[in-house]
């Protein structure tokens, strides 16, 4: 019988010590729990499609140095934070200096502020469908606290740059706690890059709790190079009369891992997801999603899109769960996939669980190509065949893309958008 793949010891090692003692504290037990932790494989239902993109040498458990380049490819409209290599640098960031938010390295706070925080990491995330979180948990080095005190609203989007420089071979854990007050709003950009040409890992999670008629917006770009893994975790609470909007946009790589949790506790709360996803090459990328109806009058909206050309390959796992209190629920997920060549493979797997009888839900999925009748109607029109394809194709995403709410964003995502078609289309 073939054992089972654990994780390496060499992950376990003991990261930085700057962090204030509850959260070294924390940090201990986390890894304590990492011991004899089997990595996923293909009978690994969440990870079926993935589990062989996963490369853990020894030498990628060494953190990564927060020394590097600290450009960005976003023109920030608003406030930014950069973190090098899962690490805060103050003096490459902007803060906002508005009554009742507080943005806060997890390195600068005090041990009674550290305790408290202590106590809610992790608290959003389903530890048993996102084990990559238990390794941020036992590796971070830093993080970003974001306090908004009742009815606290944000004038302009705050940018968190995450950047990996990847000179010599190692890992990065990124890590963000947003605690929304009632009534208070937020939007958020994490934009993920990289530098260098060694294998590294980037394993993030962020969490958002949101009170009572909190707003919050994020916006989630993934940018990084060929050479970075990325494995990544957002976990969401929602309490009464809350929205949560979510626009993800992710570029291939040899493996990239996004799973988003959210949790509709309050009466009221409404959550809007959004995706973008576009592959090539040999590139890989996993969606997995899961929407928790728990309380009652509680509406769900998701919208995801893949794109995969040449050899790449695309997954979609979204699942909405309707708890047995949760009556008058309105949920509805949409998945819909474009294959550019023979080679490409696309999964996806919707998925509905009911337990409540006075619903409204529905789900679907779709996996097609180009219309060549649609194709065949542009070139008769003068239009040339590559640019016919560039259209539609952009077209099946576009809807997705404009609806991004920061222009910044949009355009940088427009633009990279353009270099994958140049790459994937040639004149005919």
């Amino acid at each position: 019988m073939k054992s089972v793949p654990m994780l390496s010891s060499a992950f376990l090692h003991p990261a930085g010590e700057s962090l204030p003692e509850p959260l070294l504290a924390l940090r201990k037990e986390r890894a304590s729990a990492l011991v004899d932790m089997p990595l996923p494989t293909r009978k690994t239902e969440n990870w079926k499609y993935s589990s062989k993109y996963l490369k853990l040498a020894d030498d990628m458990a060494i953190s990564l140095p927060a020394e590097g380049k600290t450009g960005n490819s976003l023109a920030v409209p608003g406030y930014k934070v950069v973190f090098i290599n899962g690490v805060m640098i103050p003096e490459a960031s902007e803060y906002p200096d508005l009554d009742g938010i507080e943005i806060l390295s997890f390195n600068d706070l005090a041990n009674d502020e550290a305790e408290a925080l202590s106590a809610k990491l992790g608290s959003t995330l389903n530890h048993d469908q996102v084990q990559f979180a238990r390794l941020n948990g036992a590796r971070f080095e830093d993080g970003l606290f974001i306090r908004l005190k009742p009815g606290a609203v944000l004038d302009q989007p705050l940018f968190i740059i995450h950047e990996t420089s990847a000179d010599a071979s190692g890992s990065a854990y990124p890590r963000i706690y947003v605690e929304a007050g009632a009534n208070s709003q937020l939007t958020l950009v994490e934009e993920y890059t990289s530098s260098g040409e060694a294998s590294a890992l980037v394993s993030t999670v962020t969490e958002f709790n949101l009170a009572d008629g909190a707003n919050v917006t994020s916006i989630r770009l993934n940018m990084e190079g060929e050479n970075v893994q990325h494995i990544g975790a957002t976990g969401v609470l929602q309490q009464r009369s809350s929205r949560f909007e979510s626009h993800c946009v992710g570029f291939g790589g040899p493996l990239r891992r996004h799973d988003l949790q959210v949790r509709l506790e309050g009466e009221g709360a409404e959550t809007k997801l959004n995706g973008v996803v576009v592959t090539q090459g040999k590139q890989h990328y996993d969606n997995h999603t899961s929407i928790d109806h728990v309380a009652a009058h509680c509406n769900s909206e998701e919208t995801y899109r893949n794109i995969a050309a040449d050899q790449s390959h695309a997954v979609f796992n979204g699942r909405i769960h309707i708890h047995q209190d949760a009556q008058k629920s309105n949920a509805d997920m949409n998945n819909k996939n474009l294959l550019l060549s023979n080679g490409a493979e696309i999964d996806t797997k919707p998925e509905l669980e009911i337990y409540a009888d006075d619903v409204k839900c529905a789900h679907g999925a779709t996996i097609g190509q180009l219309d060549e009748t649609a194709v065949f109607y542009l070139v008769s029109r003068g239009i040339g065949r590559r640019q016919a394809n560039v259209l539609l194709t952009m077209a099946f995403i576009n809807e997705l893309v404009q609806q991004i709410p920061v222009e910044a964003v949009r355009e940088t995502a427009q633009a990279r958008l353009s270099d994958f078609f140049e790459q994937t289309f040639q004149e005919a």
